[in-house]
């Protein structure tokens, strides 16, 4: 019986979805439209937009998906909406040796919503958490503490804006 599940073939995975993967105008433009929304646009408003078929799209998204290119779909949530009116964010040092297996550990505390690893510098790890008192930040805060960080600042978060990135639409004078 094969296990693909050996650390061999895992390697070959990990090198397959670490290869860059060369996207067209209709791809770009296919990332660009799910961007925007893609929990309410369509396969065939894509492909209008694209002027592309439904299924060219279809196939197109399905690439993407196994190139790893499209990692998930993901809600964005109001948290303060949702009951955790303080939205945070710790600037925090971790060893470099020892930095990504700390920002995956750390999502298991209470509240911890992103970890973002910084390749550089001495603030290389960045938590983002969501506490509904004064007293789940003080919570938060020691929880972090025990994974052996350096917390330089907590910054409350007051907005939080995003867009597509451009590069993905295609240009007027095309």
């Amino acid at each position: 019986m094969d296990d693909d599940s050996t650390p061999e073939r895992q390697a070959d995975d990990d090198a397959e979805t670490d290869a860059e993967v060369t996207l067209d105008e209709v791809d770009r433009e296919v990332l660009y439209s799910l961007q925007r929304d893609a929990r309410n646009i369509t396969i065939q408003e894509i492909a209008d937009e694209v002027a592309v078929s439904a299924s060219t799209v279809r196939n197109r998204i399905d690439k993407l998906e196994d190139t790893s290119v499209i990692e998930g779909y993901a809600p964005q949530i109001n948290y303060e909406r949702a009951g955790f009116p303080l939205t945070l964010l710790f600037v925090c040092t971790a060893d470099p040796d020892s930095r990504s297996t700390i920002a995956r550990e750390i999502l298991a505390v209470d509240g911890v919503i992103d970890v973002i690893e910084m390749v550089t510098g001495e603030r290389n790890l960045y938590v983002q958490a969501v506490a509904t008192t004064t007293k789940d930040l003080t919570r938060t805060t020691r929880a972090l503490n025990e994974y052996g960080i350096t917390i330089h600042s907590s910054e409350i978060i007051t907005n939080h804006y995003v867009q597509p990135w451009s590069h993905f639409k295609r240009s007027p004078s095309e």
